[in-house]
Parts: C-alpha cells; sequence; structure tokens
C-alpha cells in the first residue's frame, strides 16, 4: 500500500492504514455455500477502496463492506447473502456470544443521564436465564445468524434488535438475533423449557415469527406483545370522546395499532340537549384524534402511531368523512394521518347496484343502527326511512363515488363488509361486530367495557415446500401450526394490557391471529404460475391445514384448561365451523378428518374464540426473505424504500432460473430494469419463465378475489387483501368491490395499489433503449385496454 492510502481508526482508537488485501479475505470468508462464479470479489474490493473516506471508523468501514456488497444484489441474490453474512459477523465482534452476559448487560441497565436502574429484561425472565443459562447456551447456534440476508438484517437491527445506552449518549446494540428469538421464547415460556427450546429452534430456522410487538416486547418489563387494539366509541358525549382518546393514547404509547368505529357519534348540526346547541359533527373530532396520532410514537420511532377510523355509510357525515385523506382541500377540514375504513352494510350494496335512492341519517336521531346487521338492519334502517327520520335522501350512487374518488387519490378507504364480518363469525353470540383494526384482518366484538386484543404470528411458508419433489409437507405444517397456537395462546396470558377493557376481552374471549408470508414464493418453488389452477388448490389447502392444526391444537388447550369464557352459544360450540358459514364453499381436500374434530370441540371446546388472520407481514416478511403474505411479487427487480434505508430487491428465484439456462448476464439485468421488473415482453425469455414470474401487475385481479375466497373458508377472523391497478377508472374499482362482495369476503380491499408512471429503478439503461421499450409498451397496453362492465363483473379477468 502506498503512502498516500487512508488511515482506519479501529475500535481501540489506535489508526491503521487501510489495505486491501484484509478486505478482500473479509469477503472470501463469508463466501461458504454462495455460488463463487457469480461473485467478483475483485469487484467489491475495488468499490469499497474507491468508496473509502480517510480516517474512516472501522464500524463504518464493516458498514461501507457490507453495504457494497449488497447493492450488488441484482446481479446475483447471493451479493444480498454475502451483505447480511458481513453485518452479522461484524455484530458479534461487537456482541458477546454470552446468553447470560447479554442478560445481564440488558437487566442491568441505567440510564446514563440519571444514573437510574432502566432494566430491559424482565425480572422473571432474568431469573429463568440465571438458574438454567447453561441448558439455555446449549441451545443456540449462532450460526443461524448467517442465513438472514442483508435486507432481512438491516431491518432487524434498525428496530427490533435491544440497545443500551452508552457514555456517549448512543445508543449500541448489545442483542444479537439469536439472542433475540432467545428472549421472544423465554418471554412467552418462561420457565416452561421445553417449549422455550422448541419456539426458539422453529423461529431461528426461519419457520414462523411471531409479530412485530411481540419482537420489540417479548421478555422485557413490559411485555406489550399485541398488535392489534379494536376501540369503541365510548359514548357520545364530551366526557365519552375524550375516554375514548385517552385510550387511543395510551395504547399508542405501548406499541398497539388501533381500529376505532365512530357510528354512533352524532353527525354535524345534531341537536346537544345540554347545551341548546348543535354538533361539529365528526370531522372536528377525528382531526383531535389525528393529532393525538401524530404525538403519541411508539417507542422512538420504532413505528408512528396509526389509527384506522371505520364508519357506517349511512352516517350523515360520510361525506365529509370520506374528504379527511384527500390531498387537497382546506387543512382544517383534513386528519390526513389517520387511515379510514368504511364498514359497508349489504343493504348499501344493494341500493348502488338497483341505482337506489340511499338515506343518510345521524345515530343521535336514528339510534341502534351500528349495533344490529343482516335483517335487523334492513328493518330498522328501513323503518327510520319510512318515519321520515333521515338528513337528507340521494342516489346511493353518489356515496359510492365518493368513495371511488378517494381510493383512486389516495388508495381508500379500506372496504369491510359488515353483514359477512358478523354472519361468518364464531363471536357472533356475543353482539354486533362494528368494525376491524388497522389492516383489516381483525374481525372482533368491541364494547365500551371491552376492547379487543390480538396477537398475531406468521408462518413461513417456503420452509414447507421439498424442492426436488415439488411437494408442500402439509404434516410439518400442521405441526408447526399446532406449536404456533399454544405460543399465541400463552401470550394472552403473559401479556401486558395497557388498558383494563383490553385484559378482560382477552380474557374473555381469547382470540389470537395466524397469517402466512412467502406464498408467492412457495408456488415459484413448487414451478406454479400464480393464475393456475394448482396454485389456486395449493393456496386453499394449505389454509385449511392451518385451520384444522389451530382448531384441533385449542381444543386440546381446552381439555387442559378449560374452553373460553364466553364458548357457549358460539357456533363452534354447535360444531359450526368456518367453512360452514360459507355459501357454495369449496370441498375439502379429505386430508383431515373434520367430522370427528368437530365431535371433540362441542365437547370439550376450544380455548380461543378466533385463530386464524392473515395479515400484512410487511416487516417480518423482509427479516425471513419472503414475499408478503399471500400476495404475488409486485416486480422483480425494485429499490424498496424503509425505515433502515433504500435497498435494490431482485427476485432471486427468477435469477437462479435464468442462470440454469444461460440467459442470465448484463444485458438481461438491464432489459429487465428497463421494463420496471416484468419481463413478459422481453425476447429470449421462454414462456414458462414469463407465466411463472408475473407481477400482480399482470395477474387478472379476479384470480386474486378468487384466491382470497378459496381460502376465505377458513379464515374465521379476515385478510389483508390489497388489490392491484396500474391506473385505475371508477369501474375498474366498481367491478372489483362487487365482485369481491358476492364472492362472499369479508375484506372488500385493505390498499388499493396503483403504479407510479416513473419507475426510480431505471438507472445505468441505455436511453434509446429505454425509449424504444416505452414505445413497444405504449402501443402494447393501448392495444389491450379493458373496458368498462357491469359492477357484478370482474373488469380486470381478460387484461
Amino acid at each position: 500500500m502506498s503512502d498516500s492510502a487512508p488511515l482506519i481508526i479501529k475500535r481501540n482508537g489506535e489508526t491503521q492504514t487501510y489495505d486491501a488485501s484484509k478486505i478482500r479475505r473479509r469477503f472470501e470468508r463469508v463466501m461458504e455455500g454462495l455460488d463463487s462464479d457469480h461473485l467478483d470479489v475483485d469487484m467489491l474490493t475495488e468499490n469499497v477502496t474507491r468508496g473509502l473516506t480517510d480516517q474512516i471508523r472501522y464500524d463504518k468501514l464493516d458498514e461501507l463492506v457490507a453495504q457494497t456488497a449488497a447493492y450488488s444484489v441484482t446481479k446475483h441474490p447471493d451479493y444480498g447473502r454475502m451483505g447480511g453474512r458481513l453485518c452479522t459477523t461484524s455484530l458479534h465482534k461487537q456482541t458477546s456470544e454470552s446468553l447470560l452476559e447479554t442478560f445481564r448487560l440488558l437487566h442491568d441497565h441505567v440510564t446514563v443521564q440519571t444514573h437510574r436502574p432502566a432494566p430491559l429484561i424482565a425480572d422473571d425472565v432474568w431469573e429463568v436465564m440465571q438458574q438454567h443459562h447453561k441448558e439455555l447456551q446449549s441451545m443456540i447456534d449462532y450460526s443461524r445468524d448467517l442465513n438472514f440476508e442483508f435486507f432481512g438484517y438491516k431491518t432487524l437491527e434498525r428496530s427490533y434488535l435491544l440497545r443500551i445506552e452508552t457514555g456517549r449518549g448512543e445508543m449500541r446494540i448489545v442483542e444479537r438475533p439469536q439472542q433475540m428469538f432467545m428472549r421472544v421464547a423465554l418471554g412467552i415460556h418462561g420457565r416452561d423449557l421445553n417449549n422455550v427450546r422448541e419456539t426458539y429452534n422453529l423461529m431461528s430456522m426461519g419457520f414462523f415469527t411471531h409479530a412485530t410487538p411481540t419482537l420489540f416486547n417479548a421478555g422485557t418489563p413490559k411485555p406489550q406483545m399485541s398488535s392489534c387494539f379494536l376501540v369503541a366509541s365510548k359514548d357520545d358525549s364530551i366526557d365519552g370522546i375524550y375516554d375514548t382518546l385517552k385510550e387511543c393514547a395510551v395504547i399508542s404509547k405501548a406499541a398497539g395499532g388501533i381500529g376505532l368505529h365512530v357510528h354512533n357519534i352524532r353527525a354535524a348540526g345534531s341537536y346537544i340537549a345540554g347545551t341548546n346547541g348543535t354538533s361539529n359533527g365528526l370531522v372536528p373530532m377525528l382531526r383531535v384524534f389525528n393529532n393525538t396520532a401524530r404525538y403519541v410514537d411508539q417507542g422512538g420511532g420504532k413505528r408512528k402511531g396509526a389509527f384506522a377510523v371505520y364508519l357506517e355509510p349511512w352516517h350523515a357525515d360520510v361525506f365529509g368523512f370520506l374528504l379527511l385523506k384527500r390531498n387537497t382541500g382546506k387543512d382544517d377540514q383534513r386528519a390526513r394521518d389517520l387511515f379510514y375504513a368504511l364498514w359497508i352494510p349489504d343493504l348499501f350494496m344493494k341500493r348502488v347496484k338497483s341505482e337506489g335512492r340511499w338515506t343518510l341519517m345521524d345515530p343521535n336521531t336514528c339510534p341502534g343502527l351500528s349495533d344490529c346487521h343482516g335483517e335487523a338492519f334492513e328493518r330498522l334502517y328501513e323503518r327510520y326511512e319510512a318515519e321520515g327520520r333521515g338528513v337528507k335522501t340521494i342516489q346511493a350512487q353518489e356515496v359510492w363515488f365518493a368513495i371511488l374518488e378517494s381510493q383512486i387519490e389516495t388508495g381508500g378507504p379500506f372496504i369491510l363488509y359488515k353483514d359477512a364480518c358478523n354472519s361468518k363469525s364464531n363471536q357472533k353470540n356475543l353482539g354486533t361486530i362494528k368494525c376491524s383494526n388497522l389492516c383489516t384482518e381483525i374481525v372482533e366484538y368491541t364494547s365500551p367495557e371491552e376492547t379487543a386484543v390480538c396477537n398475531l404470528a406468521s408462518i413461513a411458508l417456503p420452509r414447507f415446500v421439498d424442492v426436488e419433489k415439488r411437494e408442500f409437507n402439509h404434516q410439518l405444517l400442521y405441526a408447526v401450526t399446532k406449536q404456533i397456537t399454544r405460543n399465541l395462546n400463552r401470550v394472552i396470558d403473559r401479556n401486558y394490557y395497557p388498558v383494563e377493557t383490553a385484559r378482560r376481552s382477552n380474557m374473555r374471549n381469547r382470540p389470537i391471529g395466524l397469517g402466512v408470508q412467502g406464498l408467492a414464493d412457495t408456488f415459484i418453488l413448487m414451478r406454479l404460475p400464480f393464475v393456475s389452477a394448482e396454485a389456486q388448490r395449493v393456496n386453499a389447502e394449505i389454509f385449511e391445514t392451518i385451520y384444522f392444526a389451530a382448531v384441533e391444537s385449542s381444543m386440546e388447550l381446552a381439555k387442559e384448561e378449560g374452553p373460553y369464557k364466553t364458548f357457549k352459544d358460539s357456533p363452534a360450540s354447535e360444531g359450526i365451523l368456518q367453512f360452514d358459514m360459507w355459501k357454495n364453499a369449496r370441498p375439502n381436500s379429505g386430508r383431515w378428518d373434520w367430522a370427528s374434530l368437530k365431535e371433540k370441540v362441542m365437547q370439550v371446546g376450544i380455548r380461543n374464540s378466533l385463530l386464524v388472520s392473515p395479515m400484512p407481514t410487511a416487516s417480518t416478511s423482509q427479516i425471513l426473505g419472503n414475499n408478503e403474505c399471500f400476495e404475488p411479487f409486485t416486480s422483480n427487480i425494485y429499490v424498496r424504500r424503509v425505515l433502515s434505508g433504500e435497498f435494490p430487491v431482485v427476485n432471486k428465484y427468477l435469477v437462479m432460473d435464468l442462470i440454469a439456462r444461460g440467459l442470465w448476464n448484463e444485458q438481461m439485468r438491464n432489459e429487465i430494469i428497463s421494463y420496471n421488473g416484468s419481463i413478459l415482453n422481453i425476447d429470449g425469455i421462454p414462456d414458462d419463465l414469463k407465466e411463472l414470474y408475473r407481477t400482480v401487475w399482470e395477474i387478472p385481479q379476479r384470480k386474486l378475489i378468487d384466491m382470497a375466497r378459496d381460502r376465505g373458508q377458513y379464515i374465521d377472523q379476515s385478510q389483508s387483501l390489497n388489490l392491484f391497478l396500474q391506473s385505475p377508472t371508477s369501474g375498474q374499482i366498481t367491478s372489483m368491490l362487487f365482485y369481491g362482495w358476492e364472492a362472499g369476503l369479508k375484506t372488500g380491499v385493505y390498499y388499493l395499489r396503483t403504479k407510479a408512471a416513473a419507475d426510480a429503478i431505471k438507472f445505468t439503461v441505455d436511453a434509446k433503449r429505454l425509449k424504444e421499450i416505452q414505445e413497444k409498451e405504449s402501443s402494447q397496453q393501448t392495444m389491450s385496454s379493458p373496458r368498462v362492465s357491469q359492477p357484478e363483473e370482474c373488469l380486470n379477468c381478460g387484461s
């Protein structure tokens, strides 16, 4: 190295001259098991050297080395694994391999400013660690930390791994990923070391993950492990509204996402007897909730506070409600930090379809509409209409088109079907369910005395594929699901509840939520195009297995601990399970003995009122390197922007397939970038790969809705169903929402996703070639533009 070589500041403060050969060896040491034929260590070393600044700190050099590898991931997916390994080995140098030492650091943590104890590990968990540290240490396998891709590791580093304050006022990570999994297992199971071992192994080998709040908080002094809280407006009064607001603030502080219904809050202009004045309605009230969501964050920026507000479309303030998220308009009429959802009764959909009239009502003068559903709702609503109690009668389609305008501009409101949610619920014996949660997959009963709660986990489906045989291992999925069901049931008892109404509800009803991630990965590993009939069958059978295993596990827990308190008179108590509540349900696979299980459930009960609720899995699927939940891939190459940074992402399966066929090179990479991650129009790629790697924009949305319906008969809560339209029109959205409603879905749509006109990934692509591609795409788009059809048809079927 020449005299002008940069200086490196070591961790002990000493300096040394930069040596490129050491960097090269650093790359080579993490290459075991990776495809060395496609990894260019010389190129990486040269890029690190070029990116150096003089007197760079050693930890910053480590960061540069890992990022240099990871940012080459669009050339080969193993660069992402290399980047993850470089991050992990760097973390291992700075942390202790001793579980006992790490837990001591966390338990004995003292704040720098006040010098007061601020333990990050609960006393009972610390006691278990002290008594059993040798056995627990023997369970840990740190080599599993090397399985994280760069993107997954950076997600853990940003938010999940515990830190302590240093004397310099900085926060230092002291927890390794494996230690995090052990903390979670201990936080859930305590002294039950057999279940600790099983939970740790399944999580650390990537079979499943608990939800983000569980990973954040399990094993800590305030183990708030729940994801979702569903809050009922206490009362239509100043006391009731501010009691509700305080409850939302306290829950948000504890990292809970909130679903809130406001159907019972009187409309603008409604008379207030106590003051002889009139109400300002929902909009000013929701602006107060908006400011609370902004003010109360979730643990120093880990996650923003988030409230989803639910309203039925008969409410007289519905038009103002639908404007609250819009980008234009007066700020004093907007509340853009909240999320909005409509809780739509069947009667409204019927009126829209028949071009009928719709009466807007004030819950102050038309009480009880949110307290009933189905035929009872229709009788009460039509009685109020006949009595002339409504505020205003308009065409139902006026409300409908206001909904569509909002969805085209903002992606929302979320749409859920009130009657499907109630008629197909195992909690229907408790009363009318009035809202869902922040992500539209939780459907649970609420009241002023009960705030519904749900604890979640997602199963990593690709781990159950036998790649050689192209088969899905249902027996293994069954076994793993039973363990996760036990875990989530245990979380209910070990959980910290920020409000008493949440504890009361969870102890009475004990709902849990099982979801999935990596369904798209699973189909690719089994060589099944997402839209194929075989994929549709596998989709339904996976959820049948999950539901069967969860019901059986919950039944076994009921044998040990008794059924949940409100089991009597529930559908399950009468042998009615989720698929029995669906009209025209597809036949079960024959793999599982449902008749025998129903008999046992009627005899001994189940421990949990609800079991399955596929959620978005945005963060946790990033950790495990899977595609989100049950969605198709959105692109085959794209840039992902998250809290921890901006990262290129490549469909690793596509790259491996193209390598196997001798088609992967720089030119092919640039072609895929030029086509925004699509391969449908690239000459030279075989048709079977084009079918296998269709993106969500190239899949008829009717297929996504059909698959949601098929798995829906095994989902006793609901599912976070996004729909995707490149350039949505009112006709297209109407078609999709009516098709889903008539299919019996509970969630019509979570987010309506649209595609940006320009894409930031088009870097280093020849401008002339890019213009040719855009002209070709424009021509094909003109030729294949879909036409508007009637609401009962899905407009995207043939696109």
